[in-house]
């Protein structure tokens, strides 16, 4: 049985595109089936891994208003064990749609269902909101990791988003969890960085990953090259960052298999 992570912030610019192509791409290169789902109208997953968003045909949006198989939107990746759902601009107005829709809180459960039991691990790029697509992604998924930025704002919103998580337990997803806090552009030469970490660890503890993911240029440029830091460069330390993040989930999900191939000996 796979299971399904959201990684959701309603603040724009905390690293949650890039931190679920690389999580998904990383979970790939350790050999477990992946799907990575761009549930975020800017379609930047889709885009991040080399796809243009403006010739995508069928998408997460045929699949959630339209009804068809998510089987049929699915693409494969340049990494090795990597699909995608992607996204396109229409998906901006299909909170709109799904209003009067029954069951419209269901409906990415409804698709995802249907094809969960064909990959190892499905990972949701949220939107940069907390509204129905949101929604839809943790009523989805089984846990949600939530990217923070090591800035002077990284807890604004953060009570907020937390809430929602809590509201979207009672009422919709009694199953979902806090897979884990993950702080993002760290940067060692910043006393606020070190602060920022240090205070995150104080409000939450064991809900932060050890692992930190650090400024990196060759995290930063992948996407303009349609790949992720791993495909693009496997030393690097933005690489090598998310490798320690999908081990730290599999070693939070009782998983231990790993495959050592060529590229992940490099890392």
């Amino acid at each position: 049985m796979s299971k399904i992570i959201a990684l959701a912030n309603q603040k724009g610019g905390v690293g949650k595109t890039t931190s679920a192509i690389n999580l998904a791409a990383s979970l790939a290169v350790l050999d477990y089936k992946t799907l990575l789902v761009d549930a975020d109208p800017q379609a930047n997953s889709t885009s991040g891994t080399g796809f243009d968003p403006r010739s995508i045909k069928s998408s997460v949006y045929e699949c959630i208003i339209n009804d068809i198989d998510a089987k049929d939107a699915i693409i494969n990746t340049s990494t090795p064990n990597l699909d995608l759902l992607p996204a396109h601009i229409d998906l901006v107005g299909a909170e709109i749609e799904m209003i009067n829709m029954d069951e419209r809180e269901f409906r990415m459960k409804k698709v995802l269902e249907a094809i969960r039991d064909q990959y190892d691990f499905i990972i949701i790029d949220c939107s940069p909101s907390l509204g129905l697509i949101t929604i839809n992604a943790l009523t989805a998924a089984d846990s949600v990791i939530v990217p923070v930025q090591c800035e002077y704002f990284a807890l604004e919103g953060l009570g907020k988003l937390l809430n929602t998580i809590k509201i979207v337990q009672t009422r919709l997803n009694t199953n979902l969890q806090i897979e884990g806090i993950l702080l993002t552009m760290y940067d060692v030469r910043l006393r606020l960085s070190n602060q920022v970490v240090e205070e995150v660890k104080t409000h939450f503890q064991d809900l932060v990953f050890d692992t930190i993911i650090a400024r990196n240029t060759k995290l930063s440029e992948a996407p303009s090259f349609g790949v992720s830091a791993i495909m693009h460069d496997a030393t690097s330390k933005g690489a090598i960052n998310y490798i320690n993040l999908a081990r730290e989930v599999l070693k939070k999900n009782g998983l231990t298999k790993e495959v050592v191939t060529e590229r992940t000996a490099a890392v």
